[in-house]
């Protein structure tokens, strides 16, 4: 029977956002957002949104970053102008950034 390798186990994982459809303006609402899950450069998972400040252009998404299901996460604002906001394939809304986990530890934590 011999070695098998079967080469699809070794397939690039990477998740390709430019296939994606955008979020528009209107849709950077707490409903829309809150949940979503926040990539870094690496599209490693780096935090979760907790909710949202405003909404459109102006909103500002609160990302709970680290911590293990919520518990010990901090939370820090940042403009949702700032992360690329997405539908993928199934309708799930997420959000990529080029800062990393270490990025969104070191802002000032976001109190409520």
């Amino acid at each position: 029977m011999g070695d098998v390798c079967d080469d699809t186990f070794w397939e690039d994982t990477t998740v390709n956002h430019a296939d994606h459809t955008r979020l528009d303006v209107s849709e950077l609402t707490d409903a829309v957002l809150t949940g979503a899950t926040v990539y870094g450069p690496g599209d490693e998972t780096i935090g979760t949104i907790s909710h949202v400040h405003g909404m459109g252009e102006g909103a500002h998404v609160i990302i709970d970053v680290g911590g293990f299901l919520g518990i010990g996460a901090k939370p820090v604002s940042v403009p949702a102008s700032k992360l690329d906001l997405m539908r993928d394939g199934n309708g799930e809304v997420h959000a990529v950034t080029t800062w990393t986990k270490e990025d969104l530890k070191a802002m000032p934590e976001h109190h409520h």
